[in-house]
């Protein structure tokens, strides 16, 4: 029998991580990280990243790859995954993909052709300082999909876009063919109504306080790790710079980043309906593990 892959997907706080660790202890697998932060060493409170115990219990791949100075593609993700889900079934174990990134997820379970487009700084820096409105403005001209996929906020992403059409020639978007995965796939994604996440969120957050989140980002940033850098410019980081150097109170750097961590729950959402063998669960549902059970033994 063709071992599936079994991804656990859903927004943030909706509980992926146990789940994970529940079906990886009573069906022998072994855990992929799906997350784009997690790949960072020193990164690990503002991830949520499986703390030593649950990495002891359970082998977790995909997490502390490189340091956060150090770029890592979504290319470089796939060429790492893809033959780790089959050595993984090879060994007779289960593959599960945990996390919400959307575009690891999509570029593994839908097996995106990523283009491979080595990157281009000064052309980078250029599109960079046109700022989001004039880039989203652009890239709405040149390839309205990738456009409405990547919204007008994310600089990063379009500038990426449209250095991909200034060197190829071609949108993104006609480039990213997909060759889907050779196993079967079940996507198990868990998910509830915004007035029970929000306050799973909220309490995360105040968990992540707890634990020392702001010294994480004290010691990122004494480490020599700028705000220009991918690593730092996502939720639990950014949030916290006009704290630490501007002058904000901490309850205005929190507020905005309960804020943002609510906003992208929200944006999550739209990449989980895209993915292949979807299963829709309630975590919080008195039998929502009998379904989780039902959903893995019914293919």
């Amino acid at each position: 029998m063709n071992t599936p892959l079994v991804a656990i997907v859903g927004p943030t706080a909706s509980g992926k991580t146990a789940l994970g660790l529940e079906l990886a202890a009573a069906y022998g697998g072994e855990i992929i990280s799906a997350d784009s932060r997690q790949v960072y060493r020193g990164m690990d409170i503002g991830t949520a990243k499986a703390t030593p115990e649950q990495r002891g219990r359970v082998l977790h791949h995909a997490i502390d790859l490189v340091d956060p100075a150090t770029p890592f593609s979504l290319a470089e993700y796939q060429a790492l995954v893809v033959p780790l889900i089959d050595a993984i079934a090879g060994r007779g174990r289960l593959p599960l993909l945990v996390g919400g990134t959307g575009q690891y997820l999509a570029a593994v379970l839908l097996g995106w052709e990523i283009p491979r487009v080595a990157p281009d700084h000064p052309r980078r820096a250029r599109l960079a300082a046109l700022g989001a409105p004039a880039l989203h403005a652009r890239l709405t001209l040149l390839d309205p999909a990738a456009a409405a996929r990547i919204g007008p906020g994310n600089v990063r992403r379009l500038v990426r876009a449209l250095e991909v059409i200034e060197l190829t020639g071609m949108p993104m978007s006609q480039q990213q063919r997909a060759t889907p995965p050779s196993r079967p796939v079940i996507t198990i994604e868990l998910d509830l109504p915004n007035d029970r996440l929000y306050p799973r969120i909220d309490a995360r957050i105040a968990q992540m306080l707890a634990d020392g989140l702001l010294d994480e980002v004290r010691r990122l940033r004494a480490a020599g790790y700028g705000w220009e850098l991918p690593a730092m410019s996502g939720l639990g980081y950014r949030q916290f710079r006009p704290h630490l150097e501007e002058g904000a109170t901490l309850d205005a750097c929190v507020t905005r980043l309960i804020a943002d961590t609510h906003a992208f729950a929200r944006r999550q959402r739209s990449w989980f309906r895209r993915l292949p063998g979807r299963v829709v669960i309630d975590p919080a549902a008195p039998d929502a593990r009998t379904a989780v059970d039902r959903a893995l033994t019914a293919r």
